[in-house]
């Protein structure tokens, strides 16, 4: 077989689906679009999850792709053997309802056999074990030999998850050779040796599986398709694993230049150096699709890989920051096929360098403090860190838990990870009793626990200042109650109200709820997490009872003054992307009528150069008096007008988008 370059074989596997009549469509970014059930993507059909649910239109009804994945569920593993990665790419070949068995096999056979002249005689098939229509068209259309497919039960062959659409999967092994197998007389296709290698998965999605268990036929059946580049590379290349495949083994190199080490040598040294070239592939591309590091979610995931391959850098013995030199590789290598590469290098170095130098100022105080957590250990009889000192690595030194664990083991320690998190749980509850404290907020016990769920208060407040409402409950003395009298400090809960409760960074509405009998000052409004609006105050005459039917009115004035600070966090926000670049992100905010706060993520301090020009965007745009609109749409309209959503908020189906002018368009729940 002619050996065929990783990059190489991307592109010829786009190309052939191309002349089929796909649309190829560029790699998505790792960053989940409105996906909140997964950190980041992890299989090539899952940012194709709208198109095959119907929730989307897709652009043309056959897609091709290779996307970017990341998948993190075995990091310990990565670098211990050849196998494990994190980084990888999936090649597929998409039908949302056009075509189906009779076009996707013989497609597939052609590709492998005369695209890539792989010879016939060393691939076989399975299907599952009832697809007579795929055996049909493997023996009788393609010419498969009967002896070269397999038939497979449900659990090999079938793919399904709970109900909803799901179907059979038809996969094309190549055989490596009798030299890479066991030995035994049956080995075959399905042996848990090496010899047979899965290159290709063809899912035919053509039922609907109900809640008893019975499937139906779906109108419109789909094609999902997935085959690792990788893997098809070592095929090619005729190599043992990843780390030999030439785009990924030119980053290995540069990996032994730097640290002078020779890789196939040492184990010790050769885990190093796999885990710093499979880290260094996810640690770039994570940062070019906008992921910065910190300690939740995706940003933690970087962290991890970052500062896991920067430690084993130190294991192998490069006493500096060189993960930056390593992303130029990286980049030379995959730099064609993901051009945000290039675009980003200067900042994609950046961050890197950033990170790695905050973790080298922490880590040689931290590993001595680990060290003798280790020896007093030993000295007490114990081969386990208790939870406090893991926690101690954690929080002052800024060890990953994953980190003390492997650095434990490696020294024949385990760790007391409930007792960590036992401490985390700790920190975080004073952290939110201060809070608490902080706010005077008694009312934050759960006091409606065991009230009707489904009284909820209905928000008026984006079109009206004043409502007349009923009163739902009454909170008093921390203790849901049936009145109050003068003087009495409260909650009072409506079923409807104008007032704004806390939320998104904007605080709460103040002004008056009153009737003919009573008059309650409102001084702050809060929701609860089931949806009950809480008007705190002051009775200030009268009293208050349960069914009362009352006025509420808010504070216009004050309403409007913080509107407008809520409208600048927007223009601020654009100003920050306008200036400093689009992977800023909200990351918190603060909107009182006397004055706004915006967090947002970026990698370094803002220079006096940058904040100037920052504060000459925003007040030009005041000064230009652009007009403030307020739409609602689909999420899915919202997107295409570029509308900028708060990172990692989940939103409805239908959303509120604020306008100013054509420069800011953002969804945005506040008034």
């Amino acid at each position: 077989m002619r050996k065929i370059g990783l990059n190489e074989l991307r592109e010829m596997y786009l190309s052939f689906f191309e002349s089929k009549g796909h649309l190829r469509l560029p790699s998505f970014s790792l960053v989940p679009r409105n996906d909140p059930s997964i950190l980041l993507i992890n299989a090539g059909m899952t940012p194709l999850k709208p198109y095959f649910t119907g929730r989307e239109v897709p652009p043309r009804k056959r897609v091709t792709t290779c996307q970017k994945c990341i998948r993190t569920p075995d990091i310990e593993n990565v670098g211990k053997t050849s196998r494990h990665g994190t980084f990888f790419e999936m090649l597929g070949n998409f039908s949302f309802g056009d075509y189906f068995k009779k076009e996707a096999i013989p497609w597939a056979w052609e590709f492998m056999t005369k695209t890539l002249e792989i010879p016939e005689d060393r691939l076989y098939v399975t299907i599952y074990q009832d697809d007579d229509e795929a055996y049909n068209i493997w023996h009788h259309d393609v010419g498969l030999a009967h002896e070269k497919i397999f038939r497979m039960g449900k659990e090999d062959n079938f793919w399904e998850h709970g109900t909803g659409p799901c179907g059979p999967c038809s996969e094309i092994y190549f055989d490596r050779g009798a030299d890479k197998g066991c030995g035994s007389p049956d080995c075959r296709v399905g042996c848990e040796c090496d010899r047979f290698i899965e290159v290709w998965n063809n899912v035919f999605t053509q039922f609907d599986r109900q809640a008893d268990g019975t499937y139906l036929e779906l109108a419109s059946k789909n094609i999902d398709t997935g085959m690792g580049l990788e893997r098809l590379a070592c095929v090619m290349q005729d190599v043992d694993n990843i780390f030999e495949v030439d785009a990924i083994r030119a980053i290995l190199d540069h990996v032994c230049r730097i640290s002078g080490a020779a890789y196939g040598r040492e184990y010790k040294k050769d885990v190093s150096i796999r885990v710093i070239t499979d880290h260094s592939r996810s640690v770039t591309m994570m940062v070019s699709d906008g992921i910065l590091p910190s300690n939740e979610g995706r940003g933690y995931v970087l962290r991890r890989l970052l500062r896991r391959a920067a430690r084993h850098g130190r294991l192998l013995g490069i006493k500096r920051a060189f993960l930056s030199e390593i992303a130029d590789t990286v980049i030379q290598c995959f730099g064609d096929a993901y051009p945000n590469l290039k675009e980003k290098q200067d900042y994609i170095k950046k961050v890197i360098s950033l990170e790695e130098e905050r973790f080298y100022a922490t880590i040689d105080q931290g590993m001595i403090i680990l060290e003798d957590f280790m020896k007093q250990a030993r000295a007490g009889g114990s081969n386990r860190l208790t939870g406090e000192m893991v926690f101690k690595l954690h929080d002052t030194y800024g060890f990953p838990l994953d980190l003390t664990r492997e650095i434990a083991s490696e020294n024949s320690l385990s760790i007391d990870e409930e007792g960590f998190q036992e401490e985390m749980k700790a920190q975080k509850n004073m952290a939110r009793e201060a809070y608490r404290s902080k706010g005077g907020s008694a009312w934050e016990k759960d006091l409606f626990a065991n009230t009707d769920k489904s009284v909820i208060t209905e928000f008026v407040g984006y079109t009206d200042s004043t409502s007349n409402s009923v009163v739902q409950y009454i909170v008093r003395d921390d203790e849901l109650a049936e009145n109050a009298q003068q003087d009495d400090e409260i909650a009072l809960v409506l079923n409807t109200t104008p007032f704004y409760g806390e939320s998104g960074g904007q605080i709460g509405d103040t002004g008056y709820i009153t009737n003919n009998q009573f008059k309650m000052e409102v001084s702050d409004c809060r929701k609860t997490a089931d949806g009950k609006f809480l008007h705190i105050g002051k009775v200030l005459s009268g009293s208050v009872q349960i069914g009362d039917k009352v006025v509420a009115a808010i504070d216009t004035k004050r309403r409007q003054a913080t509107a407008r600070n809520h409208t600048t966090t927007h223009l601020l926000q654009k100003a920050l992307k306008d200036i400093l670049g689009d992977h800023v992100n909200q990351a918190g905010s603060l909107v009182t009528p006397e004055r706004l706060r915006f967090d947002f993520t970026h990698f370094s301090a803002m220079t006096p150069e940058q904040i100037e020009a920052v504060e000459d965007e925003v007040n030009g745009k005041i000064l230009e008096n652009l007009d403030v609109s307020v739409k609602e749409m689909s999420i899915d309209e919202a997107r295409k007008l570029g509308a900028m959503a708060l990172f990692g908020e989940k939103y409805g189906e239908t959303v509120r988008v604020v306008s100013a002018g054509d420069y800011s368009r953002e969804l945005c729940g506040g008034t």
